[in-house]
C-alpha cells in the first residue's frame, strides 16, 4: 500500500494524467507551492500544467501568481487572489516570534515601521524594486539592513501584507506592493478560510493526513479539526496501516487513467511538493536515502528521480557549458531507467 499511496499523491498533484490548464490553475490546485528556490519552483509548476518555465514567468508577470511568505514563514508561490487570506490566516503564528527575532537582530518595531514607510514612499504608483535596490532605498532612509536584518525586515513587510514579489528582472523577481498588485484578493471569514484550506490541501495532495496538513500549513491541529468540519463531506477517506487519510474522491480515478505513466520516470527539482508537502513521506522517500536527499539534514532539498512512485536518485544539472545531467543513483538503475531518466531531463520543461 506504501507504493500506492505515493502514486495516488502523484496523480493528486497533477504530475501524471491531465494537466492543469494554465501555470495559476497549477498553482491554485495545490494552493501553495514551495517557493524556496526559484528556478525549481518555476520547473515544479511547469510539470503540472503541461508547459514551459517561461510560461510561469509570465504568470508571475501578469500578476496572476505571486511569491511571498504565506506559511511556515516560508517562501511559496500563490495564486494571487490567495495570498491574502493565506497571510491573515496562517501569519500569526510565525509572527508571534517576530519580536524575538527583531531582539536578537538588534531592531526595534520603530525601525520595521520606518522600513514600511519607506518602502510604500518608493514603490506607490505601481513602481517594483528587486531585493538590492530595495535594500538601497531602506539603508538610505537610516534603516539597518546589514547581516540578516535587510532580509528580516523584507519578509516582516511582507509577512505583515505590504510587500509581495511579483514581476519578474533579469531572472529574478521584484517587490511590489501587495494591495497594487493585488486590487482585489479574496478574504473569507476565518471557519470559512479553514474549511477551503482543509478542502483545497487533501484534493491537491492527498491521500494525506491531519498530521500532514498541520506540518505543511503550520497550522494547529485544532484548526485542521474545524476546518474539516466542513470540508470532509467533499473528502474520501482511505485507512493505512491504521491511520485515516483523507483525498478528492476522484483521485483513485485519476491514478487508474494514468497508471502506466505513473509507474515511470520523473525527474523533479528540489523542494518539490511531491517530497515536502507531507510531515510524513516516507511512501515516496524510502527512509534509508532520505539523507542523501537532504545531507546532513541542512534545510536544502535536492532534486530527485522518481520511479514507480519512489525516490530512487538524486540529479543536477552539470556546470559545465554542457550542462550534461549529473545523476546520482541511491542503487543501481536498470539500462531502461537510466534511458528514461536521460529522456526525462532532455524533455524538462
Amino acid at each position: 500500500m506504501t507504493r500506492e499511496l505515493s502514486l495516488l499523491r502523484m496523480a493528486a498533484q497533477r504530475l501524471v494524467g491531465p494537466r492543469c490548464a494554465t501555470p495559476a490553475e497549477a498553482v491554485r490546485w495545490l494552493t501553495a507551492a514551495q517557493g524556496q528556490d526559484l528556478p525549481g519552483a518555476l520547473l515544479s509548476v511547469a510539470l503540472r500544467s503541461g508547459g514551459s518555465r517561461a510560461a510561469v514567468t509570465a504568470a508571475l508577470d501578469a500578476g496572476e501568481v505571486v511569491r511571498s511568505w504565506p506559511m511556515r514563514g516560508t517562501l511559496h508561490l500563490t495564486a494571487a487572489e490567495d495570498l491574502l487570506w493565506l497571510l491573515e490566516l496562517l501569519g500569526p503564528r510565525v509572527l508571534a516570534g517576530a519580536a524575538g527575532r527583531r531582539a536578537y537582530l538588534e531592531l526595534t518595531e520603530a525601525d520595521v515601521e520606518r522600513a514600511r514607510e519607506v518602502a510604500v514612499a518608493a514603490l506607490t504608483g505601481g513602481r517594483r524594486l528587486g531585493r538590492t535596490e530595495l535594500l538601497a532605498e531602506l539603508t538610505a532612509a537610516g534603516v539597518p539592513t546589514a547581516g540578516q536584518r535587510g532580509y528580516h525586515v523584507l519578509w516582516y513587510l511582507a509577512q505583515t501584507g505590504t510587500l509581495v514579489l511579483g514581476p519578474t528582472a533579469e531572472g529574478d523577481q521584484q517587490f511590489v506592493l501587495l494591495d497594487e498588485w493585488v486590487p482585489a484578493p479574496r478574504r473569507p471569514e476565518r471557519d470559512e478560510a479553514l474549511g477551503e484550506l482543509a478542502l483545497r490541501y487533501f484534493r491537491g495532495h492527498g491521500p494525506a493526513t491531519v498530521k500532514d496538513l498541520v506540518r505543511w500549513a503550520g497550522c494547529t491541529v485544532g484548526d485542521v479539526k474545524a476546518g474539516l468540519a466542513l470540508a470532509r463531506p467533499q473528502l474520501e477517506p482511505l485507512t493505512v496501516d491504521g491511520v485515516e487519510h483523507l483525498m478528492d474522491p476522484e483521485t483513485p480515478d485519476r491514478l487508474t487513467a494514468a497508471r502506466a505513466e505513473a509507474g515511470g520516470v520523473l525527474l523533479l527539482p528540489g523542494f518539490d511538493e511531491l517530497v515536502l508537502g507531507y510531515a510524513d513521506r516516507s511512501c515516496t522517500v524510502p527512509a534509508e536515502h532520505a539523507q542523501r536527499i537532504v545531507p546532513g539534514n541542512n534545510g536544502m532539498f535536492r532534486a530527485t528521480v522518481v520511479h514507480g512512485g519512489t525516490v530512487v536518485a538524486v540529479w543536477r544539472t552539470g556546470r559545465t557549458k554542457a550542462r550534461a545531467l549529473e545523476l546520482e543513483p541511491f542503487e543501481e538503475l536498470s539500462a531502461e531507467v537510466t534511458a528514461a531518466v536521460s529522456d526525462r531531463y532532455a524533455a524538462l520543461p
